[in-house]
């Protein structure tokens, strides 16, 4: 089955469906017109900028090239995540670098390696898609977690410290925070997997049938994605706060102050 490209004229005129939500975002004055719109330039300008690039990525299919991208991915999800969460750098640029790098490598090369069974686990055709995927899907985790994290241990300090002050080590005096970290962060993805096909169909597996797969070869990969992406997540945010509790807290339990 062939795929049908998208002309540039057709393209232009599926983006005008954007002035529907413009229109109803400039109607009830809800300030966000202006954000809405930068946001969309924004985008279009760089996937076509990585549209790009990944054209020569692809032709090129070099193992050093691919996870050169793979490194840049990591510390653009880094300094994304440094942002929204408005933490030090600092402090907090190594826990997450290394979250996201253990989360991507390990859940990502046992899905191209032992899943799939790629000769070339670095093949562009599969490395480059499935690490751009679970960056993403861990980003959004992250911030969640590291939010939720450090929002509640500072509302509920006083906690914390009873809990020091009774003889806990700073793991268990953290076990609750990290708990309703866990919870904001995962229980959405939970949710989504728990219907998935009843209630949506899936980008990911809607875009391989559109692209020639037939339905049951997309439903499996849909399957191992959602899997993936959910475990990469666990791990990179596990590693991240694992790393957060040796540098974000001194010798006597005191948390450091790593927001800016």
């Amino acid at each position: 089955m062939e795929t049908i490209d998208i002309s540039i004229g057709s393209l232009l005129l599926g983006l005008l469906l954007m002035i529907i939500p413009v229109y109803f975002l400039w109607k009830y004055r809800t300030g966000l017109v202006q954000s809405t719109v930068s946001g969309l330039v924004r985008m279009v300008v760089q996937l076509f900028l990585v549209g790009l690039y990944l054209k020569y990525l692809f032709i090129w299919d070099n193992p050093l090239l691919n996870a050169a991208w793979v490194v840049i991915m990591v510390f653009v999800a880094t300094e994304t995540a440094l942002t929204r969460t408005k933490l030090k750098r600092s402090v907090m640029m190594c826990p997450i670098v290394v979250g996201f790098t253990t989360g991507a490598l390990l859940v990502g090369l046992y899905f191209l390696g032992i899943v799939l069974e790629l000769d070339n686990v670095f093949s562009v055709q599969y490395f480059i898609p499935v690490f751009g995927i679970l960056m993403g899907n861990m980003l959004s985790s992250n911030v969640i977690a590291l939010n939720t994290f450090y929002s509640h241990i500072k509302r509920e300090s006083t906690y914390y410290y009873y809990m020091l002050g009774n003889g806990a080590t700073v793991s268990e005096a953290v076990a609750p925070f990290v708990k309703q970290a866990l919870v904001r962060a995962f229980s959405p993805a939970i949710a989504n997997m728990a219907v998935m096909g009843l209630v949506a169909l899936p980008g990911t597996m809607i875009g391989q049938i559109l692209g020639g797969s037939t339905p049951d070869v997309a439903i499996k990969y849909q399957m191992m994605i959602i899997v993936i992406t959910i475990s990469a997540s666990m791990l990179s945010i596990a590693v991240t706060l694992a790393l957060v509790k040796r540098m974000a807290f001194d010798r006597d339990g005191r948390m450091k102050n790593v927001s800016r």
